[in-house]
């Protein structure tokens, strides 16, 4: 693929929208095309994966590839056209795509999500429009959390009242895919304080993406600074998110349990080259008594206990995904409180092997694992940031509260 780069001098300027893509997005149509699309994606994302995190290099095609290909309309219900997919299906696709590049896996997660709570919360016509942007291959980014609240879930940016048409200022961060994004929906509050979708097209007046992330990890998942001055959202595009956690939906579920299949395959990743470079450039240990770093038995432990725990993670990430389906099908306290402990598992199990697999990579490979030339370490970096994104510390207490307390998770997005 031909590799798009942005050039130093280009660090933190506003980025100009991107065209939306001139042909119509494919349709999945069933959970087995949907793997294998999923699967030849990831084999052409994979070879260039460390480039791009080495040079920080723009995913464009990739991501056009990516979006163009089904993959980011199977949430959409098969009333309006779409495949409505299972969720223990798109947890796999994340997990795929993750394997190959976490960016470009961790790209979609809010797009998957605004999807999803538009099927909760929108009326029929808004259900229609936003569906069919979404199946003609619209990508939606983010403007959702912002640098300086005091907590996540504390926003500064609001809207007011202009007609057919309502008017947002703020600023936010963290906006994984609002560069390369068609739509960007922005939560902002209304006079009441109740956060909305407010998706505006990513060329509205006002409406500027800094190309400014700096973090050492998931370096190309197309973030950085939104500003907002005076942008009009057409009140069509106005979702009134804050009704998908005023009573229990499965809309908090989702967003986590993407975050999970985007460690899961970080994890997978590592693993996988932990096993390449042992089998290829390792050495054996000078008092091991064998020829090859494969036949180490201490090695040989640590791999088999690696692939326990990952295998554990995935099949605890396929059950949460089972439970996000009933709840999805069924929302009620019971369905909604036993999708997000099942969520919380695996994002638990997941974060663990990730952090362990990175770690492990080196332990087991060697000194010369740590060359610049391999690059291995943006395993690492990756599982280290993106498990930042909410802390497993609160999942515990969260499935403490559940099993012993009977105390269900509060209803929001990082629960």
């Amino acid at each position: 693929m031909t590799i798009q780069s942005r050039q130093a001098s280009d660090s933190h300027s506003a980025v100009p929208p991107v065209e939306r893509p001139s042909a119509k997005a494919h349709v999945i149509k069933a959970d087995a095309e949907a793997i294998a699309v999923a699967e030849k994606l990831a084999a052409e994302f994979a070879r260039d994966a460390s480039k791009r995190d080495r040079e920080r290099i723009w995913p464009k095609e990739e991501l056009d590839a990516f979006s163009q290909s089904g993959l980011w309309s199977i949430n959409v219900p098969k009333a309006y056209g779409g495949p409505e997919l299972s969720y223990v299906t798109l947890s796999k696709v994340i997990t795929i795509i993750s394997a190959a590049d976490p960016s470009l896996g961790q790209i979609p997660q809010n797009h998957l999500g605004v999807v999803a709570a538009i099927r909760t919360v929108s009326d029929e016509a808004q259900k229609k429009l936003l569906f069919a942007e979404v199946l003609s291959g619209t990508r939606f980014g983010n403007a959702f959390s912002e640098f300086g609240s005091k907590r996540a879930a504390d926003f500064e940016t609001k809207f007011v009242d202009a007609g057919d048409h309502v008017v947002v200022n703020g600023q936010k961060f963290y906006s994984s895919g609002a560069l390369l994004a068609h739509l960007v929906p922005i939560v902002a509050l209304d006079d009441e304080g109740r956060a909305w979708y407010a998706i505006a097209d990513r060329g509205a007046p006002g409406l500027t993406v800094i190309d400014d992330w700096s973090s050492f990890g998931q370096k190309t998942t197309l973030s950085g600074t939104v500003l907002l001055d005076n942008v009009k959202v057409p009140k069509t595009h106005l979702v009134p998110g804050y009704k998908g956690y005023d009573r229990p939906t499965a809309d908090g579920a989702i967003f986590q349990i993407i975050q999970a299949a985007v460690d899961l395959g970080i994890a997978k990743a590592a693993i996988d080259e932990t096993v390449g470079f042992v089998r290829t450039k390792s050495r054996a240990w000078i008092d091991s008594g064998v020829d090859h770093a494969w036949q180490d038995p201490y090695t040989i432990q640590a791999i088999g206990d690696l692939r326990l725990r990952t295998n554990a993670a995935e099949a605890v990430l396929e059950r949460a995904g089972l439970a996000v389906d009933r709840a999805v099908a069924d929302p009620n306290e019971k369905t909604v409180a036993e999708a997000q402990i099942a969520v919380a598992e695996s994002k638990i199990l997941t974060t663990e092997i990730a952090i362990i697999a990175t770690n492990k990579l080196f332990e087991l490979a060697g000194t010369r694992s740590t060359l610049a030339e391999h690059n291995l370490d943006r395993h690492w970096r990756n599982a280290r940031t993106h498990t930042l994104h909410d802390p497993v510390r609160w999942k515990y207490a969260i499935l403490g509260n559940y099993y012993l307390n009977d105390v269900n998770p509060p209803l929001h997005a990082w629960s």
